[in-house]
């Protein structure tokens, strides 16, 4: 999930009425979903400040989590 973040994706929330964050989606720069981002995925790449958001926009990858991530095919 961190190398389609890092590739440009982003990661839409939505908080519920106490301000925690209760749902996500995660979407590439062409627009799919992808389907293995989930709430405990998300949770780890923020613990690891992987990923941030910033003024309410969707998260995007940090330049912590862009470093953290190994060169994959695609990315070539």
């Amino acid at each position: 999930m961190l190398h389609e973040l890092a590739l440009g994706g982003s990661i839409h929330h939505e908080r519920s009425e106490n301000g925690k964050i209760r749902s996500i989606i995660c979407y590439t720069r062409e627009g799919n979903v992808l389907s293995d981002c989930t709430l405990g995925v998300f949770q780890r790449l923020h613990k690891r400040r992987f990923i941030q958001s910033r003024d309410g926009k969707p998260y995007r990858a940090s330049r912590l989590g862009i470093k953290a991530v190994r060169a994959q095919l695609n990315q070539r």
